[in-house]
């Protein structure tokens, strides 16, 4: 029964995701300052972790709240790529290695195969990070990684640095 309510849930995640692809055209990884709580930049520019974040919501997951509050309570535990002092709410839930920290601090790091709405990290040449969440099929990802919100096969694209399943 609960392993069936939590499949439902992660596939709604995933739906909710898939409904930024065509609406969310413009990558844009600018610094915003934003409401705070459910703050976010017009659903048509963002970045990668925008379409996490953005998933979440639907299912009544403020990740932007979330994210602030435990780098509010535990900062040290998050990466300090920054040079920041403290949280910010603007911007700390859109940083790949936050979300990363935050699921795993969570206990939502999970192996082995992936189902819709799992949450991937990647690795990107560059030293950079990249964020995608399973769709409903469970094998293409939705993602934004320059061209707007896609759903496409890019699962093994890149090397794997963290899964997770809400």
């Amino acid at each position: 029964m609960l392993a069936a309510i939590l499949f439902a849930l992660n596939l709604e995640l995933a739906r909710a995701a898939a409904q930024q692809v065509g609406v969310t055209t413009i990558y844009d990884p600018s610094y915003v300052q934003l409401r705070y709580p459910g703050g976010d930049l017009p659903l048509q520019r963002g970045v990668c972790a925008d379409v996490i974040i953005r998933a979440f919501r639907k299912l009544g997951v403020d990740l932007q709240r979330e994210v602030h509050e435990d780098m509010r309570a535990h900062f040290s535990a998050y990466p300090q790529n920054w040079g920041l002092r403290g949280p910010d709410k603007n911007i700390d839930h859109r940083r790949v290695p936050n979300l990363m920290a935050f699921f795993k601090r969570k206990g939502k790091s999970v192996s082995g195969e992936f189902q819709a709405g799992d949450v991937v990290a990647w690795s990107l040449p560059g030293g950079y990070y990249h964020i995608g969440i399973m769709a409903d099929d469970g094998k293409l990802v939705i993602h934004n990684i320059g061209r707007g919100a896609q759903k496409e096969d890019i699962l093994h694209a890149f090397p794997i640095i963290g899964h997770y399943r809400w």
